[in-house]
């Protein structure tokens, strides 16, 4: 599996642009990467509020439409929502190997029913809604399972690295996701081996980033440091985002990032790695040890 995704083909999807930002949605409603670090995504209905599919199996291709709607606690689709980085609604596309990452903004009728289109291949998916309900307290991530029709070839995990390439890009990440705790991932965008310093503002942010566990996909939530127009945050090559891990275990991240008018989505494998010992050292090495593997990811 390539460990990159350019999104320039998904560019000129009506109205619904480019894959995405996440805002790291997890700035949403405040309960992002500091609300304890539960994951999202892993029910199809929470709060009261259901995600429904127009069909659970789709056919392979590019642009494949998808039907949807939010169903609320009254039972019809839900018609009006609080806009988070922009957008209404942040669909988030997956496969269950990982590969096919897509994250885009589809479009809504006046019944409450929304489309778009997504480049599907062959196998069983993971889709994802970020939405804030008007009348709701917060934000709900929910998640649905939909087959792809056609011959399954499932990719093996990409292998951990701290760099990831989009053609002539790099982006680096320094940082550990560390269980149960708010940790600093910091990636830093370079184009021909030279800093970006002028990224561009997509969707309210110069980066969104997606976390996904690998094993059951629990959606993390993930809050971006600053913002554009703030007077500190600087436009590249550095992002900054807070994240908790709700867990010990792997974790996918994917970064979008917008420049010269085009979004690119940057891939990474990570571990999680210890925390440090509060007091003592007589863990000393064996925390040594692990924080030297979640730093380099191996």
């Amino acid at each position: 599996m390539q460990n990159h995704t350019d999104h320039t083909d998904h560019a000129s999807h009506d109205g619904h642009g480019a894959h995405g930002g996440h805002e790291a949605h997890g700035a949403h409603g405040g309960h992002g990467a500091h609300g304890g670090g539960q994951p999202g995504g892993l029910s199809v209905s929470a709060g009261g509020y259901t995600l429904e599919v127009d069909s659970a199996i789709l056919a392979a291709g590019p642009r494949q439409h998808v039907g949807f709607r939010v169903i609320g606690p009254d039972g019809r689709p839900v018609t009006e929502f609080v806009a988070e980085h922009e957008k209404d609604v942040h669909f988030i596309a997956v496969r269950r190997d990982t590969a096919g990452f897509q994250h885009v903004h589809p479009v809504r009728d006046e019944k409450g029913d929304w489309s778009t289109e997504l480049d599907l291949e062959p196998g069983d998916w993971r889709f994802f809604t970020d939405i804030h309900p008007v009348g709701h307290d917060g934000s709900l991530t929910l998640g649905i399972d939909v087959a792809v029709a056609g011959t399954y070839d499932p990719r093996p995990l990409p292998e951990a690295a701290r760099t990831a390439r989009i053609g002539a890009y790099s982006v680096a990440l320094d940082g550990v996701l560390v269980p149960g705790e708010a940790s600093e991932l910091k990636l830093t965008v370079s184009l021909d081996e030279r800093p970006v310093t002028d990224l561009e503002p997509y969707l309210a942010a110069y980066g969104h980033l997606v976390a996904l566990r690998v094993g059951d996909l629990g959606y993390l939530h993930v809050h971006p440091e600053g913002h554009p127009g703030d007077g500190v945050t600087a436009p590249g090559p550095g992002i900054s985002f807070m994240a908790v891990a709700p867990s010990a275990g792997t974790y996918r991240l994917y970064l979008d990032f917008q420049h010269g008018g085009v979004v690119r989505t940057a891939e990474f494998t990570v571990h999680t790695t210890e925390a440090a010992p509060a007091h003592g050292d007589q863990h000393h090495g064996q925390h040594g040890h692990h924080g030297h593997e979640g730093h380099h990811a191996h």
